[in-house]
C-alpha cells in the first residue's frame, strides 16, 4: 500500500512554529516514528510546499497511482478552491488533517474549501492526527 503525505505552508516549521499549539516535534522526527510503525504494511512518502501550485502539482502527480493521500493544506484549506478541485480531479482518497482543532481557532479557519472533496477530517489529535488519517485510509482500502 503507497499513502502519500502533503504538507502545506508553514508546516516546514513544526517544532519551532507557534509551540504552544503545533507542539515541539519536527515532521521529519514524526514521520521517522510513522515509518517505524507502518514498515512493511505501508510505503509512505512525504512532500511539503508553502506554495499551492507545487501542492497541485504533486496531487496530480500522485493522484492516480497511491492507495491514499493525508492532506494537511494549512491555511491553503482555508482559500484554496484551486486545491479543492485537483482533488476532485484525482481518483486516490484524500483525507483532510490538521494538528490543532481548528474549530476552536479563529473564525476564519472554520470553514474548509477541500472538506466537501475529501474522504473525512482528523482535527485536533496534534500530531497523531496524521496517524489516524493512515488508519482511515487502511481501513477504507480494507473494504
Amino acid at each position: 500500500m503507497k499513502i502519500a503525505i502533503i504538507n502545506g505552508p508553514n508546516l516546514n516549521l513544526l517544532g519551532v512554529r507557534e509551540p504552544s499549539i503545533y507542539g515541539n516535534e519536527g515532521f521529519e522526527s514524526y514521520l521517522k516514528t510513522l515509518n517505524e510503525v507502518y514498515d512493511g504494511e505501508v510505503e509512505l512518502t512525504y512532500f511539503q510546499s508553502n506554495h499551492e501550485g507545487a501542492i497541485i502539482d504533486q496531487l496530480h502527480k500522485i493522484g492516480f497511482e497511491y492507495d491514499g493521500i493525508v492532506l494537511n493544506a494549512g491555511a491553503y484549506t482555508h482559500t484554496s478552491v484551486a486545491i479543492a478541485d485537483a482533488i476532485s480531479a484525482i481518483k486516490t482518497p484524500v483525507v483532510e488533517v490538521h494538528i490543532s482543532n481548528v474549530h476552536k481557532r479563529e473564525e476564519f479557519r472554520h470553514h474548509s474549501m477541500i472538506s466537501r472533496v475529501c474522504l473525512g477530517v482528523i482535527a485536533g489529535f496534534g500530531l497523531d492526527s496524521y496517524r489516524l488519517a493512515l488508519e482511515a485510509i487502511i481501513a477504507h482500502c480494507s473494504n
